[in-house]
């Protein structure tokens, strides 16, 4: 099929905006998959996804949509090819989508008419607009009594600067409009050849691997746009970046499981499969293309820079090793999140991670315990630091444990980031008093339409990580939505709190604060621990320390055992002598025990 006829594209929206119902209607009207194997979010194919009615991972798909329409008739034909890759909603997983816009022409820009306009709408559709594709804006569930259908498209109008007669109404529920729908992507959506500076000069072969997966019958199979000619199986290939050669095993089509095919062309989307099954060689960015006639590499992509760390250690230690194939199996399809060995005293051997958000992070650690069936023991998520020491050495400290104490400490710098908040302007009040519990600061404010305000504010990470999200939600009644992007590194005023129990500091514990709330910070940390720790064989005391010095404490009471409950009659001296011997053998114990501290315990801390 020539270039006239394809067409790629993609959907993008707010979380829970019915983007995954409108494709399951497209592969319905387009016959793409049979109607006995049809389910709800066909598209979210992983247990995860099913389970958090929410998208993760980027999905393309080949439908092959036939018109009667005269008007597109003259463009070529009646049978269009239209090639549609469904990204996540979620801000942690903006990597995901940025890399499928790279990949496509034009973008749906799929709005909720019973919601309008959310936060995370903005942060897509700059995205969009950055790389040049053609918007179309579209209405999901109009069906719905609560649909605000002319409101909304008043919104829509403002934000992209066209008429309203152009914004689409749809309905993936009902499948209203979705026909139409299809009919606007190929007259709208500009063919792949008004994009590519290629010859089509068939000899030469070059694409863009903007995402891939491992099999462990097929190694690393890359899902590639292919840019310029052509490539059929058993070809010889290169990986530009990486400088890797390879032979295509199989090249094929995504419909949406993957399907082989006879070649992959220019201005398509598809698959190869390199049977390479050595970690770290595939990455996304990269430029696959002939080894005998190598073209230049493409741009490729900006990596992404985590705003989260993590520490994760397996329950068992023996299953160390494990833990590791699984983190290079996850990061093969999931390259927006790094991983790097450390050790902890308390906790053995594991893994420092980075992730894009905390949703980030509980999405990969679900993964690993449930595709990997590991236990795991998740540090508490902490950030980075910049810091100068009062000697002149600057080092970036990614680990509570491994910050200074205060008297080392020239200056610190920590990461701020830009929020985007769009509320009804009624829970304006509460939210100013969020932000200044959060130190947040208020850049502008404007109307947004229908008694909504759109906030640019600007917060620490660390008070964005402090449950920011779950109060806001909280102080709008829900009704508020959030999108954040990384502002600058400012000046800090933050503080080491260790936790110690029987006088020894818990790596796994610390924590980094404010310094306005780390005398709140210590107490609570400690009461938590009081009533969660088992006790032991002697008396324990846990204590928050801080600023160089014990901010609280608590004391957990010896288990107790009575050593004559043996002994019947006789002289009382015989018992006191045992009570005596008992009480020496506690106060050596005080002094040389150590405290077991099981993994449960840890696992509740981490989860206040």
């Amino acid at each position: 099929m020539d270039l006239e006829r394809i067409r790629n594209f993609s959907i993008i929206a707010h979380i829970d905006h019915g983007k995954s119902t409108l494709a399951d209607r497209m592969l319905e009207i387009t016959h793409t998959i049979e109607k006995r194997k049809m389910m709800d979010q066909v598209l979210d194919n992983m247990e995860l996804e099913r389970e958090k009615g929410i998208t993760i991972k980027m999905r393309p798909v080949r439908m092959i949509y036939t018109t009667s329409n005269p008007l597109l008739d003259q463009r070529g034909g009646t049978s269009y090819i239209l090639n549609l890759i469904d990204t996540p909603g979620h801000i942690d997983f903006s990597y995901e989508v940025s890399r499928a816009l790279k990949a496509v022409e034009g973008s749906i820009l799929l709005v909720d008419a019973t919601q309008g306009v959310q936060a995370q709408t903005l942060t897509t559709l700059g995205m969009a607009r950055d790389l040049g594709l053609t918007i179309i804006p579209v209405l999901s569930k109009v069906d719905s009594p609560l649909a605000r259908i002319k409101e909304v498209k008043e919104e829509v109008s403002r934000l992209l600067d066209c008429l309203q007669e152009s914004i689409l109404e749809t309905s993936g529920k009902t499948g209203q409009g979705v026909d139409n729908l299809l009919q606007e992507i190929i007259r709208r959506v500009p063919p792949p050849h008004e994009l590519l500076k290629s010859d089509f000069d068939k000899s030469n072969f070059r694409a863009l691997v903007f995402d891939f997966q491992y099999s462990n019958h097929k190694g690393v199979i890359v899902y590639v746009r292919v840019l310029d000619g052509q490539v059929a199986k058993n070809a010889e290939l290169l990986f530009t970046v990486a400088k890797e050669k390879f032979f295509a095993l199989e090249v094929g089509i995504f419909k949406p499981e993957e399907s082989p095919a006879a070649v992959l062309a220019a201005g398509e989307i598809g698959y190869i499969v390199t049977g390479i099954k050595k970690p770290g060689i595939a990455s996304v960015g990269d430029t696959v293309t002939l080894l005998k006639k190598p073209l230049p590499a493409l741009s490729g992509y900006e990596r992404p820079a985590p705003v989260v760390w993590a520490s994760i250690y397996p329950e068992d230690a023996d299953d160390f090793d494990l833990l590791r194939q699984a983190l290079g199996r996850l990061r093969l399809s999931d390259s927006s999140f790094s991983y790097e060995e450390e050790s902890s005293g308390s906790l053995g051997r594991g893994f420092r991670c980075g992730f894009l958000g905390l949703l980030h992070l509980e999405i990969i650690t679900e993964r690993l315990k449930r595709e990997f069936r590991l236990q795991l023991i998740i540090a508490t998520p902490s950030i980075t630091y910049e810091v100068t020491y009062k000697n002149g050495k600057k080092a970036i400290v990614y680990s509570p444990s491994l910050f200074p104490e205060q008297n080392e400490v020239e200056s610190v710098l920590e990461p701020w980031m830009k929020l985007q908040i769009l509320t009804p302007s009624l829970y304006l009040g509460k939210l100013s008093q969020l932000l200044y519990d959060h130190e947040g600061e208020m850049d502008h404010s404007e109307t947004f339409g229908d008694g909504r305000t759109s906030l640019s504010v600007k917060i620490p990470l660390r008070e964005l990580m402090r449950n920011f999200f779950d109060e806001l939600k909280s102080v709008s009644s829900g009704f508020a939505s959030l999108s954040y992007e990384f502002e600058s590194m400012r000046p800090a005023e933050v503080v080491r709190l260790d936790i110690l129990v029987a006088d020894e500091p818990v790596e796994a514990f610390t924590r980094v604060v404010s310094v306005r709330r780390v005398q709140e910070e210590a107490e609570k940390a400690v009461e938590k621990l009081h009533s969660i720790l088992p006790r032991q064989m002697f008396v324990t005391k846990i204590q928050g320390k801080a600023l160089g010095r014990i901010l609280s404490s608590a004391t957990l009471s010896a288990m107790k055992k009575d050593v004559t409950q043996h002994m019947y009659g006789g002289d009382i001296t015989r018992k006191m002598k045992l009570r005596e011997k008992q009480k020496k053998g506690k106060k050596k114990m005080k002094a040389r025990g150590k405290v077991n501290i099981p993994h449960e315990t840890f696992l509740k801390m981490m989860k206040s």
